[in-house]
């Protein structure tokens, strides 16, 4: 199963730690779920697209 983290919003870069870690807030239930792949895919992906608010703007 392909994970498509590093397109999500929710993926953020951590200067200090010098790593990337998930912001969305998974209960524990989800992230039991999450680590042992038996979701599809993550309730929580948002689509990063930097220029969505230029759309919005035009």
């Amino acid at each position: 199963m392909k994970s498509n983290c590093e397109n999500c919003a929710n993926y953020i870069y951590d200067d200090e730690s010098d790593s990337y870690y998930c912001e969305a807030q998974l209960d524990e239930d989800e992230m039991g779920r999450f680590l042992t792949r038996q979701t599809r895919e993550c309730p929580y992906f948002n689509f990063y697209d930097e220029y969505s608010i230029v759309r919005k703007q035009n």
